[in-house]
């Protein structure tokens, strides 16, 4: 009896009806940017120091510049030298003190400089720049810094616990109900986000946000690549990843033109709202269908796909069903991740892989907002490399393999973060180069652990074991910002030092896995710990055949 991907043959494999959709949901793919990396933007920290009452009208009468008024009024910031000042201490004197000296305005008022009092900014912060973020419109600084570490937590909390819900929901009641409800609720969290008044309730809502985004996301990457045939569908898979590149450029043209992060929010939520209109555009999935028993529905789907393709239907549609419907099914268990030594050996690396991969391309990001550079220019170029990265991939993967471009890509990205560290401040453009290529091997490295992942396990665990994997990413995502945004207070690099280290050690890992090129999908898990002996015959033979040619 045919099976879908048989008929997926006869009625086109990705022709019209599946190029609509695949559109349709690149849209959407887009559109989760400013929840995943919005943190850049949302939370931008300027330049700032402690708000000094009578520091301006000093500044006015005497006539001084705004790097002379610094220099006077502003203490230095500890061991980072005199050229920087202090943005969380201030001097405990009366700046409205009426005979105070425009030379020496603190030896005026208690004679020794080192002997001043330094004090907390009671009074608030100035900041040097005209763009409004959570950060200067709540204070998140100095003591209150981890605040905006904990807002970013908050949304990879919710991923995490969204992902297994939501996948849950997909699985029950359909793709398409999954996705136009996640959708209406990410456009309610994130409308109510631009109009709430406190830090707590923001917090609470980007949790909500994070809760049903990535889970609607995963729902529009299953879909996209269930409607489309076996020979397009991890090419689909990729260029859906691709979409969200292309989300990163326009979101960095948004926030450029639109500085005030509450009007940024409302602007790239609101487009999301047509996003409902898919309930009349977009099917679902006839594998979900079938998989539920619901054959009539299915096959309704399969003649509106042919009709829009223009293709002839095979008259043997009523037997459509999937081989894997079989009997004999296995029931998936979390200790079969970890039964047998080679089954315990992937999961391992794989957890570990999705962590560094989500740790690295979500800190690189979060460092880049907090160098000293243009961060709409250093975000653009940093996008930019992801194209190459996804291109790299689709000419990599089938006639060099998995293995060795995945562990290339790790090793990269993690030398790129050491010569990162290590390029002196003043050449900023070499910075932003080993920069970019860091961002380029992370996000190749990202995209190939989401599909080598489902090749690694047997057919009646795969979702279980990439589920289970994956979450590591969403763990990682909810320490990232304490990492960069803590170690950046002791050494500026030194999230960077921290990626290298993990990214090598990712790297080094990938190298023990089995290479998956041309091998058929493990059905169980005897395959799984036979993949690493298949290439031993092969490797005997030709070693025999040139002894034989001497």
């Amino acid at each position: 009896m045919p099976t879908l991907d048989d008929i997926l043959e006869n009625v086109g494999e990705f022709d019209r009806f599946q190029k609509q959709t695949f559109f349709v949901l690149c849209l959407l793919s887009a559109a989760f940017t400013p929840v995943y990396v919005g943190v850049v933007f949302f939370g931008f920290t300027p330049e700032h120091r402690c708000f000094s009452p009578g520091v301006a009208e000093l500044s006015q009468r005497c006539g001084w510049s705004l790097e002379e008024q610094l220099n006077h009024t502003v203490p230095e910031w500890g061991s980072h030298g005199a050229g920087f000042g202090s943005r969380c201490r201030r001097y405990e004197v009366d700046w409205n003190t009426t005979d105070i000296s425009c030379t020496d305005p603190l030896g005026s008022l208690v004679g020794n400089r080192s002997t001043v009092p330094l004090g907390p900014c009671q009074d608030g912060w100035v900041y040097d720049s005209p763009v409004t973020s959570l950060v200067t419109e709540f204070n998140l600084v100095c003591e209150d810094s981890w605040k905006l570490d904990l807002f970013q937590s908050s949304v990879n909390a919710g991923f995490f616990i969204g992902s297994i819900n939501i996948g849950y929901i997909a699985d029950r009641f359909g793709r398409k109900f999954c996705l136009l409800n996640t959708i209406l609720a990410n456009v309610v969290c994130g409308i109510l986000l631009v109009f709430v008044p406190t830090y707590l309730w923001i917090v609470i809502l980007r949790f909500l946000q994070g809760l049903v985004s990535k889970g609607c996301w995963t729902a529009g990457y299953i879909l996209v690549t269930e409607v489309v045939g076996p020979k397009y569908r991890r090419t689909v898979g990729i260029l859906y990843q691709t979409a969200f590149s292309v989300g990163l450029l326009v979101f960095d043209a948004i926030a450029y033109a639109i500085p005030h992060w509450r009007w940024l929010q409302l602007t790239v939520t609101l487009p999301s709202c047509f996003f409902l209109l898919y309930y009349w555009c977009l099917p679902e999935s006839p594998r979900w269908l079938i998989s539920q028993g619901k054959n009539d529905k299915a096959m309704k789907i399969v003649r509106d796909m042919a009709k829009k393709n223009r293709k002839k239907m095979p008259s043997h549609f009523e037997d459509i069903k999937f081989e894997e419907e079989d009997g004999g099914k296995q029931s998936p268990s979390l200790i079969d991740l970890v039964r047998t030594p080679q089954m315990r050996k992937n999961t391992f690396i794989l957890m570990y892989n999705w962590f560094t991969s989500s740790v690295l391309y979500q800190g690189l990001i979060m460092h880049m907002g907090v160098a000293a550079g243009n961060v709409y220019l250093d975000f653009l170029y940093s996008a930019l490399v992801e194209f190459p990265a996804a291109f790299i991939i689709i000419v990599t993967i089938d006639r060099v393999g998995r293995r060795y471009p995945w562990a290339a890509s790790n090793l990269v990205a993690g030398a790129a973060c050491l010569v990162t560290a290590l390029v002196p401040p003043d050449m900023h453009w070499l910075k932003v180069i080993a920069a970019c290529i860091g961002r380029m091997g992370i996000t190749m490295a990202f995209e190939m652990v989401c599909f080598v992942n489902t090749e690694l396990y047997p057919t009646y665990i795969r979702n279980l074991g990439v589920m289970v994997c994956s979450s590591l990413c969403d763990v990682g995502g909810v320490i990232v910002p304490f990492i960069v945004y803590r170690l950046v207070e002791v050494w500026h690099d030194l999230p960077l030092i921290v990626f290298t280290v993990l990214g090598l050690i990712a790297g080094g890992l990938v190298l023990l896995l089995p290479e998956t090129k041309g091998r058929v999908l493990p059905e169980t898990v005897e395959d799984v710990e036979n993949f690493h002996r298949q290439s031993a015959p092969k490797a005997k033979t030709i070693y025999l055949h040139l002894q034989k040619s001497e």
